[in-house]
Parts: structure tokens; C-alpha cells; sequence
């Protein structure tokens, strides 16, 4: 699989760098922003950016468009997903297709211009999805009580010397890119409470994928990954790795998983349509298997369940937003 390479990434930077000539599209009567871009407007402050008043902005597309965040194989995710994007047709009477993506930019991007109408963003990247995508969150995997969480976890060959996060100065200790949260911004927060500094301690090296990280510290490639632990655990449980080949030396404490959102100008009378297929819709066997148990769309808001994603970005400096984009790229070039 193709590592988030910064040619992709070039690809947003460039789309968004057409802002700096939109400025006259902006909704200048907007009351509130925050921190969206200046196409959006959160009048209601609850974080993310409202429904266009215009009709004319509202869309209510033929061919429903819909994917999930390619921490692994998108195809894995696509052949996972089946029964429910079946389901999806049916229950909107629309064509839904699965729209493959190789990167969280490509992702973000898609949905920023209009490609993409319904997705999973993990976590780090619905943030960025939020501000630069217009992104809405409206759910997470879970139970019938809670929605389903991770840990960011350290994980080192069972056999190597290391046993704590200091231990791995000098090191190679991979992360898998710059939007991630628990295969990056979650580590720059962290970790130098643990005796790390990422940057400092070591260079950061951007695998590319949290299953790539994985793979790189099995084959010798990375002595450390810093990876979500659910990501992990379906390698073990699919068979793609042993669990009993690798030490966690480090778990942070539970973060929410991937976010599925919907484009903010989806018609509203379609759009809480399709919400209520994605809320009374419960996973095949075969899905509950692939994501640990979970067995349905646990409802969510941006501002309440992601505020902890939020405050660790805010510990590490970091912001979600055009500028963090283009800073994390001239990162890469380097």
C-alpha cells in the first residue's frame, strides 16, 4: 500500500491554497467561525460548520458516496463495509458506492470538494475534516451503552531490549503521519512527560499507516511504533501478525475511534433520512468481528466526545487547520 506521500498531501495543500482567492465567497454575516474555514460558519457554536441557509447550496445527490479511513487496506474496508453500504441503498432508495482513498489528505479533500458525502475519519483527521472539509460527526462504533474507544500504544519486538518510552532515544520509532492522533500529535503531547520528546529524543519517521508501522517494527525497520491499539489488535485477530511477537512498553489512557461524518450541506431532509439508516443499522457478525465487537453507529457530537482530541492538540501545540497542513508537509520534504 502507497504511504501518505507528499505529493498527495501537495494535492490538498493545493486545493486549499485557492482560499486566498474565495475570501468574497465567505459568508461575511457570519456571526462565528471559530476555528473553520472561512467558507463555513458556526453560528450555533457547537464546532462545526452549520447547513447553508441558501438552498441552492444544499445537496441531495443521486449517488450517495461513502468511505472509511484508510488506516489498513481500503479494500479490506470496502468488502467489511458491504453489508451496510447494501443496506444503505436500500433504506435511501440511492446508489451508494465506496470511494477507495490511499490517504487521510486524499479523504479530507474529497470531501471538501464535493466527491465525498458520508465517512469514517479517524480520529486525528476528524478534526481536520471539521475545519478544512466542512465535516459533521455524527457518530462513533460502539455498544448499546458507550461508543467504542483506543489507546495509543507503544509496541516493540518481544524480544528487544527496551522497556520503557526512554529507552528508545536515538532510536527509530516510527509514527504514521501528521494528522493521525495516536500515530502522532497524541506522542508530541505524551511522551516527553514519559522522559521522550519527539524531535528531540529521536527523529520522527512517518510510516505512512498505523499497519505499516506495525509491519516496520516486525521486520526490523522501525526498534518502535507508535500506533492506535485497536489498529493492533484486528492485525492479531486477522491473523496478519502474533500478538505474542511484540511488547506494548506504553498505553495512554482512551481516546475516541474513528468518527463517521456527513458533508455539512446535505439536504436536511435527507440528510437526518440517512441519519436514521445509520443509527437503526447493526453490524453482520462479520463487522462486529472486524471492529472488536461493536455492533452499531453509537450517536456523538464533535464538541463533546472529541474535546479530548482536541485538548491534547492543544497541549502539544498544534492546531487543526490549513497552516498545520502546509507545516507537517515542509516537515516531510525535509
Amino acid at each position: 500500500m502507497r504511504p501518505l506521500t507528499t505529493a498527495a498531501l501537495g494535492g490538498l495543500l493545493g486545493l486549499l491554497g485557492l482560499l486566498a482567492g474565495t475570501a468574497a465567497l465567505a459568508q461575511d454575516n457570519c456571526p462565528n467561525r471559530g476555528d473553520l474555514d472561512t467558507q463555513y460558519c458556526d453560528a450555533n457554536k457547537d464546532l462545526v460548520a452549520d447547513t447553508p441557509t441558501d438552498a441552492g447550496k444544499l445537496k441531495n445527490p443521486n449517488t450517495l458516496v461513502f468511505t472509511y479511513t484508510p488506516v489498513e487496506d481500503p479494500a479490506v474496508y470496502e468488502k467489511i463495509f458491504k453489508p451496510f453500504t447494501d443496506h444503505l441503498a436500500q433504506c435511501t432508495a440511492k446508489r451508494v458506492v465506496f470511494f477507495q482513498v490511499q490517504s487521510n489528505a486524499a479523504e479530507i479533500e474529497a470531501m471538501r470538494a464535493g466527491r465525498l458525502h458520508v465517512a469514517g475519519f479517524s480520529t486525528g483527521p476528524t478534526a481536520f475534516a471539521v475545519n478544512i472539509a466542512g465535516a459533521v460527526p455524527f457518530a462513533v462504533k460502539g455498544y448499546a451503552d458507550r461508543f467504542q474507544g483506543y489507546n495509543l500504544i507503544v509496541v516493540v519486538k518481544k524480544d528487544s531490549p527496551y522497556q520503557k518510552l526512554a529507552d528508545l532515544k536515538g532510536k527509530k520509532l516510527a509514527h504514521t503521519s501528521p494528522s493521525s492522533n495516536s500515530g502522532h500529535m497524541a506522542p508530541v503531547a505524551l511522551f516527553p512527560k514519559e522522559g521522550l520528546t519527539p524531535d528531540k529524543d529521536y527523529k520522527v519517521i512517518f510510516s505512512g499507516k498505523h499497519d505499516q508501522s506495525v509491519l516496520g517494527v516486525r521486520s526490523g525497520d522501525y526498534d518502535a511504533a507508535a500506533v492506535a491499539s485497536d489498529v493492533f489488535e484486528r492485525m492479531a485477530h486477522r491473523g496478519e501478525i502474533k500478538e505474542d511477537d511484540f511488547r506494548v512498553i506504553y498505553r495512554s489512557t482512551k481516546f475516541p475511534t474513528s468518527s463517521f461524518a456527513y458533508a455539512h450541506d446535505l439536504e436536511p431532509a435527507f440528510r437526518d433520512k440517512m441519519l436514521k439508516c445509520f443509527y437503526d443499522y447493526r453490524f453482520t457478525p462479520e463487522m462486529q468481528k472486524a471492529f472488536d465487537g461493536a455492533d452499531r453507529f453509537f450517536p456523538i457530537t464533535y464538541q463533546k466526545e472529541f474535546a479530548i482530541v482536541r485538548d491534547v492538540a492543544d497541549s502539544a501545540g498544534e492546531k487543526f487547520n490549513r497552516a498545520a497542513y502546509e507545516r507537517e508537509s515542509a516537515k516531510q520534504k525535509k
